[in-house]
Formats: structure tokens, C-alpha cells, sequence
């Protein structure tokens, strides 16, 4: 019943649309920024289903290629650097800003407003004829840094001519959405929870699906333009009562909670890190936020664009219904629910560790040392750590003894090699590896292979882990520290031995 939800909800907007092509609908350009991001990799696909041309940009337009939209512009462009913006706003109609720093870590607030100020005066010197903005719910008393950016992007996008349309939202559900996955992780994670005083905090959550037939719609009604308006679901309740349902809904008891006045939202931002799997930085800046009470008066909204509102348990069930019918677009990194094994309550965003090391070989020879590890070849580097973990797993009934490979050296996906199975291989730019022996979650290692501006190539081999539950994530901090020192070493033991084959095969062709 849930996934024939959404499939409805995308019926209806390419419908609603039909109606709206006399004002320019289907025959506009929409460009969006961010795409990459959590919102913009579900919009995109509902603007090309509603029927409308699309062009996406990023730094790194690999990424966006990685999504595999059919007919979708892809340009790179940079929103901090204005010299690359004139090209990616030409023929456009309407832009969807989705941008945010976050991830940035510190003075995320400052390069948020610069990007805004570019963004603006790029639209205005292409005539684009509508900005839409999705920026955050703004009580009275806003004082965290992620809030008051928010609402000053918006400000910042208004001083240009071309009319912006904003909607506000507070808590996302969907899966991805960070504040969602935040209350996921810990409820999964901690059946007992000391928390400061903001789970008694108050905000009206929007489901994914609701917020997305917003932002399709709300460009090509003409009142809009100039205005903000509160997205909201219909119901306003506490972090605690919210926490509550999702349990339930994902068959699990509800956590104890046990609030501690002295805990402020800062100092349990600190632990974070321990318990999800969200980047912390975001993570962390959400969390500050949680000091206040959040409402949302959507009456405006809802009259525009009418559409039937989720409530919580309905979004939350919404949100499992669309991962488990795989409707979730990403990379496994973020949460590819065949990665996690299927499980929803398995972290939707991985933890990781990884290593490094460059040489002056090319890509080529040093993909041949890459494609060649495991089976006789062992793993390079450190290979009695990687036999006791293998006995270890042995004696509780895993894989972890299994040795061989298809080909000593050729690899494709599905492919075995030993307890690893090959969901990725790119000759010469990219090797993915899924973990086969037992352990509380799901985990993945990725050998990267970047060429150098000067020539010569940097490796990279990072693992991502994605923990089940508490025991998942003890399981992470207690090998995580041997991580950074296995990976540093195998991609340095990969290098040099991909310069030591490539001299081999200069001193024969010498010869």
C-alpha cells in the first residue's frame, strides 16, 4: 500500500502540471542547485516525470552521472566561484537553490551567503524568471547558526530583481533526511536514551512526498512569487513523541527516555558521533537547533496547493515503504538499501576510515595490483591482522575462511573473492568490494584511483560501515583505529608495489 503512495503522488503531479503548461510548465528549463544533495536527488526525478526539462550542475558532475537520470542536463559549476555560474542559468526558467554548508563544518553560515549573493546576480543577468528556495522553519527567538543562515540565505536571494519564492520546512521525513536519520539512529541504537531537555521540543514534521509536490508546484502559480511560506505535515508533536512512532513503526520497542535538564542540546552534540551515522557536522548543527519550539502556519500554502498531508506514522511508513521498493536514489554510500542488506535499521549513512598514498605510476599499472588482491595474492599489507580476523570469524560460523577468486587478476561485478563480492569495478578508476563475514551491520571497502595533475596516481581505500544497532556501532569504534593504520599502509604497499611492476616491465622492454 505505501509504495503504491508514492507512485500515486507522482501520477498526480505530472497531472496537476498538465494544467499548468499554458503558463510555460513543461516547455520551462528548471536548473537545480544542489542537486547532489539530499532534497535535489528526490526533485530532479520528480520534475522529469511532471514532464520538464531539467539541468543539474556541481563541482563534481561525475556525481550527478553516477545518479543515471534519463535526458537530464548535467554542467559543473561551482555556486563560491561566480566566473562558472553564467553559462549553467542560460535558458533557464526557474532555479531551485538547495544549497547549504553544513557539511562545511565552521563559518558554514559565511560561505552560504556568498553562494547566495553569486546565485542571485548570475539569475538576474540571465533574466531567469523565478528563484525557489528551500530554507528551514525560523522561530521568534532563532539563535544557532544553522537557522539564522537559513533565513538569511533567503534574505540575501531577495535583495536581487528576480522574485523568489521560499518554503520553510522543519523536520523532513524521508529516507536521507538528516534530522530523520538523527532520530533513527537513535532510536535503533539506544534502547536507553539521557537526553537534555529538547525532546519535550515541539515541530510540525512534512513527509518527503508532501514537501516534493510543494517545490514541483509552487513555481508556476504566479501568487507565489515574492513570498515565503511554512511547509508543515498535519501534526505538531515532540521530538519525543516522534521518536516514539518510529520505533513502532519499525517494529521495535520505544526507547527509555530519560531527560537530564543540565544536558544542554550543545554538549549532547558532542557525543553524536558515537551514536549516528549522519556526518557529524550536520549532525551537530541540527542539534543546536533543537533548543526551540517549532511551529508553522501552512493555511496559505495548503489553499495554493492542495494535496492530502501525511501524518507522521504515515510519513515514517512511507519512508521504510520507498527503501524497501528500492525507490531510494543514491549511491550505496548513502544508503542503498541492497547494501544494508535489506535491513531499515541499519544506519542509512555509513560511518568510515580510510588511507591514502600517491606515486609516479599511471592509473593502469597501479589498477593492476588493486584487481589482483585477495585469493593467493592475500592483502598486502598486514596480512596476519587480516588472518586473525578471518579465524575469528571462522569459529562463529562465517565465510571468513574461504579463499579463491574467478581470475587472478580480471574482476567484474558479482564476482567472489573470498569473503568480498564485487558490487563496483571501473578498470582503473574504481574497485567496490562488499564485506561478507558476519558483523552487526553491513560494510563496504572502495579502492579509488584519481590521476594527478603532474601525472602519477593517487589511490585511496576507504571502508564504510553502515552499524546495526548499538553492537554495530561498538563493533566500528573498536576496529576503527586499526583501520586508519591498515589502509595507510595497504595503499602505500599497493603503490610501490605497482612502481616495482611497472621498472620490471621497463627493464624487459630494455631489453
Amino acid at each position: 500500500m505505501e509504495v503504491g503512495l508514492v507512485e500515486t503522488h507522482r501520477d498526480r503531479t505530472a497531472t496537476d502540471h498538465g494544467a499548468q503548461e499554458g503558463a510555460g510548465g513543461k516547455h520551462g528549463l528548471c536548473l537545480v542547485l544542489g542537486a547532489s544533495g539530499y532534497i535535489g536527488s528526490h526533485l530532479v526525478p520528480e520534475l522529469v516525470a511532471a514532464g520538464f526539462r531539467v539541468r543539474v550542475s556541481s563541482r563534481d558532475p561525475a556525481v550527478l552521472e553516477a545518479r543515471g537520470w534519463p535526458g537530464v542536463e548535467i554542467v559543473a559549476a561551482d555556486v563560491l566561484a561566480p566566473e562558472t555560474l553564467g553559462p549553467v542559468f542560460q535558458d533557464v526558467e526557474v532555479a531551485y537553490y538547495l544549497v547549504h554548508s553544513m557539511a562545511a563544518g565552521r563559518n558554514f553560515g559565511r560561505l552560504d551567503l556568498e553562494a547566495a549573493r553569486h546565485v542571485a546576480a548570475a539569475a538576474s543577468a540571465a533574466g531567469v524568471r523565478r528563484i525557489v528556495y528551500l530554507g528551514g522553519l525560523v522561530p521568534e527567538d532563532a539563535a544557532s547558526e544553522h537557522i539564522v543562515s537559513r533565513r538569511d540565505t533567503g534574505d540575501v536571494l531577495r535583495q536581487g530583481p528576480v522574485p523568489v519564492t521560499e518554503l520553510r520546512a522543519g523536520i523532513i521525513v524521508g529516507p536521507g533526511s538528516a534530522a530523520f536519520e538523527v532520530m533513527r539512529d537513535l532510536v535503533l541504537h539506544l534502547p536507553v536514551m539521557i537526553t537534555p531537555r529538547w525532546v519535550q521540543a515541539k515541530s510540525p514534521p512534512v513527509a518527503l512526498e508532501n514537501l516534493l509536490t510543494y517545490l514541483v508546484r509552487v513555481p508556476w502559480i504566479q501568487e507565489t512569487a515574492g513570498h515565503c511560506y511554512d511547509t508543515a505535515g498535519p501534526e505538531t508533536l515532540t521530538y519525543r513523541e516522534m521518536m516514539g512512532i518510529l520505533a513502532e513503526a519499525a517494529g521495535r520497542r520505544p526507547p527509555w527516555i530519560i531527560p537530564v535538564p543540565v544536558l544542554t542540546p550543545r554538549l549532547s552534540s558532542y557525543w553524536l558521533r558515537l551514536v549516528t551515522s549522519v556526518p557529524t557536522n550536520i549532525a551537530r548543527a541540527l542539534i543546536e537547533g533543537l533548543r526551540h519550539d517549532f511551529y508553522a502556519d501552512d493555511a496559505q500554502l495548503r489553499r495554493l496547493v492542495p494535496q492530502p498531508l501525511l501524518g507522521f506514522r504515515e510519513a515514517v511508513e512511507a519512508a521504510f515503504a520507498i527503501e524497501r521498493s528500492g525507490g531510494v536514489v543514491t549511491r550505496w554510500t548513502e544508503g542503498a538499501f541492497a547494501v544494508r542488506e535489506r535491513q531499515i535499521d541499519y544506519s542509512y549513512y555509513a560511518k568510515r576510515a580510510s588511507g591514502s598514498a600517491e606515486t609516479r605510476v599511471e592509473p593502469a599499472e597501479v589498477w593492476r595490483v588493486v584487481s589482483a588482491i585477495g585469493g593467493d595474492t592475500r592483502y598486502y599489507y598486514l596480512n596476519t591482522l587480516w588472518s586473525i580476523r578471518e579465524w575469528m570469524d571462522w569459529l562463529v560460523g562465517g565465510p571468513g575462511l574461504r579463499r579463491g577468486r574467478r581470475h587472478p587478476q580480471e574482476v567484474r561485478v558479482g564476482d567472489q573473492i573470498d569473503y568480498w563480492r564485487v558490487i563496483g569495478a571501473e578498470p582503473g578508476r574504481r574497485l567496490t568490494l562488499a564485506f561478507g563475514m558476519r558483523a552487526p551491520g553491513a560494510g563496504v571497502l572502495e579502492f579509488e584511483l584519481t590521476p594527478r595533475p603532474a601525472g602519477g596516481t593517487r589511490l585511496t581505500a576507504t571502508a564504510y560501515w553502515h552499524p546495526a544497532g548499538v553492537w554495530g556501532l561498538l563493533y566500528w569504534l573498536a576496529f576503527e583505529p586499526m583501520h586508519q593504520v591498515l589502509f595507510s599502509g595497504l595503499t602505500r604497499e599497493i603503490c610501490r608495489r605497482a612502481e616495482s611492476g611497472a621498472t620490471l616491465k621497463a627493464g624487459s622492454a630494455a631489453r
